[in-house]
């Protein structure tokens, strides 16, 4: 049908009077040592401002760049500093933080802020209070400076009692936060794990790590403090943690398994264990395993996460929880304690 001409002056003001879309997807990209690139898409100009403080206002953060349109601005910016960016959209007001993901560690592997993912009711993962990595024996000094900074008050260390004996974790000594970890034997966590086909190899997984998982929610729960979790590679046993953790905060599962399949690219394999003589720790089962994958052509390196048939460890487990619990929320319930009003805490305190 053909629109009159009140018709098409009104849509006209329609169009006029809506705001563009808000700004979408910022990052925080590291160039070298001593800067990094803020970057987004709007069609509206963006302030950029830059604090030390995840949840600063823009009314008190270092102003970076005003009413900018480039989608681009580069700022000096430590690597061993951590900082927060805020861009506000002159359309709509709104306001959008973004941080380097990855921290810059020079001998660390994995580690990474869990901020900024969009969660439920339209709003984000909080930056600067869940943290998560691989194992980080071989940390430098610098490395310890830079990790000082993010005032972390608990440490949960996902790993076995043998992981953990040869490549122990000092970061709770440097920063004094609460170390804690359940000893359990890697042999137990391997009799099933990579077996037959390899489809489904975090089958178990559910009911094994929940020591473990409790003890991660139990502490984001407190409140106390930043949080960070690790685990050897920083991929599975961490990958399943920060999924459960999304998924309470209501996190979309593309997202999820996109964030957890990153792990291929972010791992460094060489900073994960110390040096070894297996003679120094017979008996111990994991050290076969990492001296072998040292002696490989240009050293151990990370295997991406998908079964010989292509699909997602992560996506199999989401399968077999659906099918196991009905959800992740039943799960939760169920098997760690985490009731329908804990869920509602979380969100209180990890989304902003």
């Amino acid at each position: 049908m053909r629109k009159t001409i009140s018709q098409t002056l009104v849509l006209g003001l329609i169009a006029a009077a809506t705001p563009a879309l808000a700004i979408e997807q910022a990052t925080v990209t590291r160039i070298d040592a001593t800067t990094v690139a803020v970057e987004w898409k709007d069609a509206d100009p963006v302030s950029v401002f830059v604090s030390d403080m995840p949840n600063a206002d823009p009314k008190t953060a270092q102003v970076v760049a005003k009413a900018d349109r480039s989608g681009r601005v580069v700022v000096p910016y430590a690597s061993t500093e951590r900082r927060y960016f805020s861009l506000r959209d002159h359309g709509d007001k709104s306001v959008v933080r973004v941080a380097e993901r990855v921290l810059p560690l020079e001998q660390g592997s994995n580690f990474r802020d869990a901020g900024g993912y969009l969660g439920a009711d339209g709003k984000r993962v909080a930056w600067g209070k869940i943290f998560r990595s691989g194992a980080m024996p071989l940390l430098t000094e610098l490395d310890y400076t830079t990790l000082e900074k993010l005032k972390i008050m608990t440490i949960v260390d996902l790993r076995s009692t043998d992981e953990r004996m040869i490549a122990p974790n000092m970061l709770d000594d440097r920063t004094g936060a609460t170390f804690i970890s359940n000893d359990y034997s890697l042999k137990g966590l391997m009799a099933g794990y990579g077996k037959g086909d390899g489809e489904y190899a975090y089958r178990g997984m559910d009911t094994f790590l929940k020591p473990q998982l409790k003890q991660v929610f139990r502490s984001l729960l407190r409140d106390e403090g930043a949080v960070m979790y690790h685990c050897s590679a920083g991929q599975d046993r961490t990958g399943i943690t920060t999924a459960l953790i999304y998924s309470a905060l209501g996190v979309d599962r593309a997202t999820i398994l996109k964030d957890y399949h990153l792990s291929t690219e972010l791992r460094r394999p060489q900073f994960e264990m110390p040096p070894l003589d297996p003679a120094d720790w017979p008996g111990n089962p994991i050290v076969p395993y990492y001296v072998a994958s040292m002696k490989k052509p240009g050293g151990p390196k990370a295997e991406p996460l998908f079964t010989p048939k292509g699909n997602s460890h992560l996506a199999q487990y989401f399968e077999l929880i659906d099918k196991n619990y009905g959800n992740i929320e039943a799960y939760l319930d169920k098997e760690l304690g985490v009731t329908a009003a804990d869920i509602k805490r979380l969100r209180a305190l990890y989304l902003q």
